[in-house]
């Protein structure tokens, strides 16, 4: 326990799972009044019980939805001194196979729905005084993946959108930051992870040498959102044990690390 961000109102969408629980978890350690949003509001409030705080029921993809998640917590605790959005839908299909009924979700929640977030929530900063927004991005922003064209385009959007918005929103004293994370073990990414040899082959290609968790990312909103970084804004964190450092694995790694470690194909 804490007190990094002691009295401090964390808005966290997504804060029920995966990554939003580590940073509702760690959050609320460190004496932060949370409010835990998710389309599901069982799990969203299930997480606010145990962690003191409340809970409200959110889509990202619905402006009016956003409005009224703001206005709920400022109805409740007054103001918003930081929040962070994890909502995030994946579907990997290359761009042959790209029609509408498969993007559109996917920029709906990782586009669209990021800047409905960062339009509300920052704007209730600046009327009260300032705060820190926490974007989520993705490390397949940086390096291509195969297949992933619609959700990793989305990702380097919110990147740029988030130094527009650290210009914009600077005066009125609110930070924007965001987090890219690499390949880390979520309900979302778990069918990856149940494939040995892939998994393998980035952690060997990852100078740290671990794949990461969703604890180091709570870790870095953590700072983000604490005093501590006051002077920072405009930023993309790459979290990823320098993985960026190095290339991405190819066919000829998976053969490789396959002949050397066969039981990695069982």
């Amino acid at each position: 326990m804490g007190d990094r961000l002691q009295d401090k109102v964390a808005l966290i969408v997504g804060g029920g799972t995966g990554f939003g629980l580590a940073c509702t978890t760690r959050f609320a350690e460190e004496g932060a009044r949370v409010l835990v949003a998710g389309r599901r509001a069982n799990v969203a409030e299930a997480v606010a019980k145990e962690h003191g705080g409340t809970a409200a029921t959110c889509d990202v993809t619905d402006d009016d939805s956003v409005q009224a998640l703001v206005a709920t917590t400022l109805d409740r605790y007054g103001r918003i001194d930081a929040a962070i959005s994890f909502a995030g839908y994946q579907q990997a299909v290359p761009l042959r196979d790209l029609t509408p009924d498969i993007l559109e979700p996917m920029v709906d929640v990782q586009f669209l729905g990021a800047l409905y977030f960062m339009r509300h929530v920052a704007n209730a900063m600046a009327d009260n005084g300032g705060g820190s927004l926490i974007n989520v991005s993705s490390t397949t922003a940086h390096n291509p993946v195969a297949g992933h064209i619609a959700y990793a385009a989305s990702k380097a959007g919110i990147e740029y959108a988030t130094r527009v918005a650290a210009l914009e929103y600077g005066p009125d004293q609110v930070r924007v930051n965001c987090i890219a994370p690499h390949l880390i073990e979520t309900e979302m990414t778990k069918d990856i992870f149940a494939m040995k040899l892939p998994i393998e082959a980035v952690r060997r290609q990852t100078p740290l040498g671990r794949m990461g968790t969703p604890a180091d990312i709570a870790n870095c909103a953590l700072w983000l959102a604490s005093d501590e970084a006051n002077y920072v804004s405009g930023q993309i964190i790459v979290i990823d044990g320098a993985n960026s450092t190095q290339k991405l694995p190819t066919t000829s790694d998976y053969e490789m690390l396959a002949r050397l470690q066969p039981e990695l194909l069982e």
